[in-house]
């Protein structure tokens, strides 16, 4: 198979090998990678039915001497645990999660895009409830898979601002499963998104389901500004996925560019104090937001055509730890021959 790394898109491509592991009388097997894309599974599955089923989302990057890093893979297998415990599936061992991506990553190590193409191996392992049921009950047997495959940016046209506008949806209800990472939270988000995009915006924004007055998470990434007295202020709600690169990039404005970092609550009243803002997270990375529509208001950050010097400067600063030119923070990678 020969991919042009320069066309890469956020889409599914077959690659080689996948892995697998399944629970079963109280217990994970060792798994074992496979080269079969499809997983058979009982018609009477939680997964299919009731929506028990959680998944994770990470990348391996290429670093300019040929090896290959993992960005904080420890995370991804602490935040699918507290997925399943939300779900009352059995926990991923990390050293399973952690051994199986190792396993898909250098399987596949062929497809992983070249360092200066901008590409990633994006990584999704998916924990799924299986077995003959139909009660509403937790499932008595669960599959624990990783595939992967070679993407570009998941905004078109990369590090560039796109514009939002506030969904009268709600993504997560007050106590629900807002802060898990779980399919019916997506499957929920496929209508506003759709209608943001039909008015040509790249997705919408979330308000707090409780008041409709704070901004939570902007489609399925994260939202931060900067503040005109250089703050990093994102928002701190139970119903936000904990992004692993909002966390990262809270970490790196405080220590690495001096910024004051702040979770607490955004009101959309109060964009004035933000002289740019953008959504984070895996598949996005970090995307500038270049103005956000809100009823008949549409405010404007920085720029519609230009990315803030702060945003560029995170974006450098994880990127560059990301693919191996900056230091890393103690435990943030994982390298592979």
């Amino acid at each position: 198979m020969k991919i042009n790394w320069d066309e890469l898109g956020f889409d599914y491509i077959k690659l080689p090998y996948r892995f697998i592991a399944h629970w079963k009388n109280g217990a994970w097997d060792s798994g074992q990678l496979t080269e079969d894309e499809y997983l058979p599974i009982h018609e009477g599955s939680t997964a299919l039915h009731y929506g028990q089923q959680c998944f994770e989302g990470l990348k391996a990057y290429s670093r300019k001497d040929g090896k290959v890093n993992l960005f904080r893979a420890d995370q991804n297998s602490a935040r699918m645990n507290r997925s399943a415990r939300r779900l009352l599936m059995p926990e991923v061992p990390e050293e399973l999660f952690l051994g199986a991506i190792k396993q898909v990553v250098v399987a596949n190590r062929e497809f992983v895009p070249p360092y200066g193409t901008g590409g990633t191996l994006y990584i999704r392992p998916l924990l799924i409830g299986v077995g003959p049921n139909i009660g509403v009950h937790a499932a008595p047997e669960y599959i624990f898979t990783v595939f992967c495959m070679p993407v570009g940016a998941y905004f078109k046209g990369g590090l560039t601002p796109t514009n939002f506008i506030v969904s009268d949806y709600d993504r997560a209800a007050p106590n629900g499963t807002g802060a898990a990472k779980v399919g019916g939270n997506y499957a929920a988000s496929l209508l506003p998104g759709e209608k943001a995009q039909e008015r040509n915006f790249s997705d919408c924004i979330y308000l707090d389901p409780e008041t409709h007055t704070k901004i939570e998470e902007v489609g399925s990434a994260n939202f931060f500004g900067i503040t005109k007295e250089n703050e990093f202020v994102t928002p701190k709600s139970p119903s936000i996925l904990p992004s692993i690169t909002k966390y990262s990039l809270l970490h790196l404005a405080k220590e690495r560019l001096g910024l004051e970092a702040l979770e607490e609550d955004v009101p959309m009243d109060n964009l004035d104090r933000f002289k740019e803002a953008g959504a984070c997270g895996t598949a996005a990375v970090i995307s500038p937001i270049g103005g956000i529509q809100f009823g008949d208001d549409f405010h404007v950050f920085y720029s519609e055509k230009e990315v803030g010097p702060v945003t560029q400067q995170l974006y450098d600063e994880l990127t560059g730890i990301q693919f191996g030119d900056k230091k890393a923070p103690a435990g943030w990678i994982i390298t592979l021959a």
